[in-house]
């Protein structure tokens, strides 16, 4: 897992997170997924920087793997 996404239960119920912040990786993915570019995030959430947001996608590529292969 990437260093930058922290999984704790008292953040956000247990969902990953940003470190340091309380947006989720989720909430990443889903603004790009919608179109959104890397810097309208950056824009949207300045507390982000961009090796934050490739975190999130590293995350998201990581997990869809696991659930896939098992």
């Amino acid at each position: 897992m990437a260093a930058q996404i922290v999984i704790d239960p008292n953040i956000c119920n247990g969902r990953p997170t940003v470190s340091g912040t309380r947006i989720t990786a989720q909430t990443v993915l889903e603004f790009l997924a919608a179109g959104d570019s890397v810097e309208d995030m950056l824009k949207e959430y300045p507390v982000l920087n961009r090796e934050d947001v490739l975190a999130c996608l590293e995350f998201g590529a990581r997990a869809v793997a696991v659930r896939i292969l098992v």
